[in-house]
């Protein structure tokens, strides 16, 4: 995961839901670097982020998704296991 200040700016919409002028509009704002491209991907699949962390070594990242879901992004193998285990089985 990238340091804290490390980041790119992008472009994205802001939904109307979510604007102060009630209307979908463009702003620029700054995403950390090292998920910026999938921040980027999902975006541009039609998939409107909300919000974004990559946790900057401390934490596992987010993306915030529209419509509320939320995607954990776990730096490694292991922490993603951890992650997963904090849930009950589903088989």
């Amino acid at each position: 995961m990238c340091e804290w200040g490390n980041t790119v700016e992008m472009g994205l919409t802001i939904p109307a839901h979510l604007s102060h002028t009630g209307e979908a509009r463009q702003k620029v704002v700054d995403i950390d670097s090292c998920i910026a491209p999938i921040v980027k991907a999902l975006n541009d699949g039609g998939i409107t982020t909300i919000a974004c962390c990559c946790g900057h070594g401390k934490r596992p990242g987010n993306i915030i998704l529209k419509g509320g879901r939320e995607l954990i992004i776990a730096p490694d193998f292991e922490t993603g296991r951890l992650v997963d285990a904090a849930f009950p089985p589903i088989n």
